[in-house]
């Protein structure tokens, strides 16, 4: 990707394809809590489904209502175990004929293959996206305006304006994807630096999906979660008629038996060692742990926001993180309504 070197990012030593910052983490930071900024969105992977039989095996496989998305929405979705352990979540995004699983990019391959094993004659085909289409992201309280600015209008949350061959998507809380061509990501780049966005790593877009209690799942917290502990039926995530899906027996229990025990709960902790996969203490619950950590990015104010996964009972006892005398985490709004 040229592109990237071109426009100044910082590439990760480990994975060279994912854009850790622009040299000033602090400040892409301060400039996405008072103004906007855009990041490039290497860290997800995009499988493309494509085939005249796509839409009836998606609806076999995943959340949610495959065929209710029109094309000019997405989804939150997510894939699971057949005891209802979600293996991967996703945006999914109509783009012409095809369906696009926006995923975590670490775990993508795994998932794009396993996912393969299904299709046995449906007419579909999995393939992988990723090199041909370029994914860009743009956050912060002037957000709206940025994109305003540059393609004339800003979709609402979960809904796509199409230009071209370009996608612009609404996110909840007032942040933006833009799916586009790769060979147009860095012209379409500089448009919106030139709104008035302020360049900025990975870590900053994560944020803004905690902010948002985006619920995404990666490679620290694979088969974690039953779909309601990611708060997935509230955004739209799970459908509960649509019939037989991997897990869809466990989520419907858990809906209707009222077993559910765990919520995903947006915090901040005034430390900087959390991270995705590291589990969460309670004073009663005798040592055990009493949830894990979904998401963890540095706070503008310092500290992490987090989103935690965790008993609904121990929210009154307090949260810790690594034990139970370890730093206590604070409780902080999300953008939908908890019930």
């Amino acid at each position: 990707m040229t592109w990237l070197n071109e426009i100044g990012a910082t590439l990760s030593d480990t994975n060279p394809t994912l854009v850790t910052s622009f040299g000033k983490p602090d400040a892409e930071l301060q400039a996405y809590a008072e103004q906007t900024v855009v990041c490039p969105l290497t860290q997800f992977g995009l499988i493309r489904f494509s085939g005249e039989e796509t839409q009836a095996f998606l609806q076999g496989q995943l959340s949610s209502d495959i065929r209710a998305l029109q094309s000019n929405q997405i989804q939150f979705s997510s894939y699971s175990t057949p005891k209802g352990r979600m293996q991967a979540s996703f945006y999914v995004i109509r783009r012409g004929n095809d369906y696009l699983l926006q995923i975590d990019q670490a775990i993508q391959a795994a998932i794009q293959k396993r996912l393969s094993m299904f299709i046995l004659r449906s007419k579909t085909k999995a393939s992988d996206a990723t090199s041909e289409l370029a994914l860009l992201g743009v956050a912060g309280k002037h957000a709206k305006a940025s994109i305003s600015k540059v393609f004339g209008a800003a979709p609402d949350a979960m809904q796509v304006i199409e230009q071209g061959d370009i996608q612009i998507i609404g996110l909840l809380n007032e942040h933006y994807q833009v799916l586009l061509p790769q060979e147009q990501a860095k012209q379409v780049w500089e448009q919106i630096v030139a709104s008035g966005a302020t360049p900025a790593g990975e870590a900053v877009w994560r944020l803004s999906e905690i902010q948002a209690g985006s619920p995404w799942v990666t490679a620290a917290t694979q088969e974690e979660f039953v779909p309601q502990m990611a708060n997935l039926e509230l955004i739209g995530g799970i459908s509960f008629t649509k019939g037989c899906y991997p897990g869809q027996e466990i989520v419907a229990r858990t809906q209707y038996l009222g077993k559910l025990k765990r919520r995903t709960y947006r915090m901040h902790v005034d430390s900087l060692d959390a991270q995705a996969g590291q589990d969460v203490f309670s004073p009663e619950m005798n040592g055990q742990p009493s949830g894990k950590i979904m998401l963890a990015a540095p706070a503008p104010q310092g500290g992490m926001e987090l989103l935690v996964v965790a008993q609904i009972a121990s929210l009154e006892h307090g949260l810790h993180l690594g034990d139970v005398n370890g730093p206590l985490l604070h409780n902080l709004a999300l953008p939908y309504a908890m019930n």
